[in-house]
C-alpha cells in the first residue's frame, strides 16, 4: 500500500507538453512518446518523478505512473514552441523537443538532417518539460489544453 503522507504535494511539480496544433495528430503522438521517454533520461533522478505502482483488486500491478500531473497544451505554431524552448534553456529546466528533421528515415539520417539545419529553420512538433508547477506556469500559462 502507498503511504501518501510521505509523498510530496502532487501539484508542486508537473510534466508539461506543448504540441504544435498544425502537425498531424499521428505525428504528434509519435513525437510525444519520444519526448516523454527522453525527458525521463534528461531528469535523471527517477525517484524525483515519483512513479507509483497501482494495484487492481486482483493485485495486478499497473507500474510506473507518475504521482505528478502530465498536462498537454497546444501551441498555434512552431515559433511559440521555440519561445518556450528558449525560456527552458535560460532557466536550466530539463526538456526534450521534437522537430521535423526527426521523422525522416533512420536515426542516423535524422541526426544528420538536424545537424544540417539552423535552429531557426527547424519546425517544432512539440516540447516536453518537467519542473516546479509555479515556474512552468509562468511561461506555459498562456497556452490552452490540447483537446
Amino acid at each position: 500500500m502507498i503511504d501518501f503522507s510521505t509523498l510530496p504535494d502532487e501539484n508542486s511539480k508537473r510534466f508539461v507538453a506543448v504540441l504544435n496544433k498544425k502537425v498531424e495528430i499521428g505525428r504528434l503522438y509519435n513525437a510525444l512518446g519520444h519526448m516523454t521517454a527522453g525527458l525521463v533520461a534528461q531528469v535523471g533522478d527517477v525517484d524525483s518523478l515519483c512513479f507509483l505502482q497501482y494495484r487492481d483488486k486482483e493485485e495486478g500491478i499497473h507500474p510506473s505512473i507518475s504521482h505528478y500531473p502530465f498536462i498537454v497544451l497546444k501551441a498555434d505554431n512552431s515559433n511559440k514552441i521555440r519561445k518556450v524552448r528558449r525560456e527552458l534553456l535560460q532557466r536550466n529546466i530539463p526538456f526534450t523537443d521534437f522537430t521535423d528533421t526527426m521523422i525522416v528515415g533512420t536515426s542516423a539520417e535524422q541526426v544528420k538532417a538536424t545537424s544540417e539545419k539552423s535552429e531557426q529553420d527547424l519546425e517544432y512538433f512539440g516540447i516536453c518539460m518537467f519542473g516546479d508547477t509555479s515556474v512552468l506556469k509562468e511561461f506555459t500559462g498562456k497556452f490552452s489544453l490540447f483537446k
